[in-house]
């Protein structure tokens, strides 16, 4: 057996089968894409980013930031290419985001060790080593393979936010500006309205036509909070996202000298900052309410939409009944699962999980035993999370402190408690890095 299947050519299948070629291990890339397609894709690239071009916080003393840091220090690719393209965005690393694909694109079709096989894969193989890093879109046949074999895959909704042309922004209405001065002064875009003005939107918004998500099984969506729609979100009450992604606090309206009633901020989604993405506004309007309620706001009043928001479907595995915490079946220690099909959430957080399958799958080819990382690395500390057993009410899950161990001496400043998990963190890290030789 000299090669490991790898399904799937997103972030946590390309980390996977970066890691398996740089250790030598032959591998067999799969990728639907460009003869199908999900509704969420729309490129032949591989790592296409379907939501987002953010990244997170990329601090080190932010559990986003920390989970980054680890996988640098672990070579990931991903994490090279997205230093190599990023974009302003304030504390956050936000990349261009087809330069960023391009750039993935290029680097696995490029090594000798892996050849990409463009077709749809409908069932589990058994013909080697495999890691299944389908994503969060699978398409219908393998995830009938895959709920067939380990039971009903569990399912929520996700929904991705509009990109407008930066011309079309009235300047006249927005300024530039990060909260509370973080970062550089043109990272942020900001729309800010008055109180009569957010009023009338949210009224627009929360009474505006929904597209219908005909593939899908509508009866009982679940939405996972870090992508709630924006119309689902207002819907909890009239100041939720005004205290949510229009929050006005840590700004200043240079018209007025006076903080906005509620502000919508743009961030660039590309290096030449001709496009930008409307942050936390993740929505499932019809295009033309789209269209219609967010030219309410006064900046946008006569924004050109690149791209309207979508709604897709997302599954995930029961991960704590089926998956060991090296990212390996319980029942078959030959086949691992990636990505957000795992449960856990984020584009990081996928690529790390891609991470640990690659080097695992290549120790398990190797004769070697598998490796999880310490349980007070962000990295470990998510792999065990989605592999408890003990976790009956199993939910996606993104980086956050509250999955690793409590400090000994937990500080009470929270910018000092998030340096002392991440000192702490990458000390162990190191260790193990040291006596393990990953």
């Amino acid at each position: 057996m000299n090669y490991v299947n790898v399904i799937g050519a997103g972030l946590a299948g390309c980390e996977a089968a970066y890691q398996l070629s740089k250790r030598g291990i032959r591998v067999r890339l799969y990728e639907s894409k460009p003869l199908k397609k999900s509704p969420a894709h729309h490129t032949d690239t591989l790592c296409e980013l379907v939501c987002s071009n953010s990244f997170k916080a990329n601090r080190v003393n932010s559990a986003a930031g920390l989970l980054k840091e680890e996988m640098r220090r672990l070579d990931s690719l991903l994490l090279k290419c997205a230093d190599r393209c990023a974009v302003p965005a304030g504390g956050a690393l936000a990349v261009d985001r087809e330069r960023f694909s391009a750039m993935v694109t290029d680097a696995i079709t490029s090594d000798p060790n892996i050849e990409i096989i463009s077709e749809e894969v409908t069932e589990i193989p058994d013909d080697a080593v495999t890691v299944i890093a389908t994503g969060p879109l699978t398409h219908d046949a393998l995830s009938s393979a895959i709920a067939a074999r380990f039971g009903e895959s569990l399912r929520f909704f996700d929904a991705a936010a509009p990109i407008v042309a930066a011309e079309s922004v009235d300047m006249e209405y927005a300024f530039f500006e990060s909260r509370y001065g973080k970062g550089g002064g043109e990272d942020y875009l900001n729309c800010p309205m008055n109180k009569a003005e957010y009023e009338a939107f949210y009224q627009a918004l929360v009474t505006a036509e929904r597209a219908p998500v005909h593939e899908f099984d509508v009866m009982n969506p679940k939405v996972y909070e870090g992508c709630m729609p924006i119309e689902v979100m207002a819907q909890r009450g009239e100041d939720t996202i005004r205290f949510g992604p229009m929050k006005p606090v840590g700004l200043r309206d240079p018209r007025t000298g006076h903080r906005p009633w509620a502000v919508l901020q743009l961030r660039k989604e590309n290096a030449a900052a001709t496009m930008y993405n409307l942050v936390g506004f993740q929505t499932n309007l019809k295009f033309g309410e789209q269209k219609r309620v967010f030219s309410m706001i006064p900046a946008l009043h006569h924004a050109e939409f690149l791209r309207y928001g979508v709604m897709h479907r997302n599954t995930f595995i029961n991960s704590p009944q089926i998956l060991n915490s090296d990212y390996s079946v319980k029942e078959n220690k030959n086949l691992f699962f990636a990505g957000q099909l795992t449960g856990v959430e984020g584009y990081m957080e996928s690529a790390s999980s891609g991470l640990m399958c690659g080097i695992n799958a290549a120790r398990l080819v190797q004769g070697l035993p598998t490796v999880t990382l310490p349980a007070t690395t962000m990295i470990g500390a998510l792999s065990r999370y989605i592999s408890d057993p003990t976790v009956t009410d199993f939910q996606p899950m993104g980086a956050n402190f509250g999955v690793l161990p409590a400090l000994e001496n937990r500080p009470r400043d929270k910018a000092e408690r998030g340096q002392a998990y991440a000192d702490r963190a990458l000390n162990d890290l190191t260790v193990f890095i040291d006596s393990d030789r990953l």
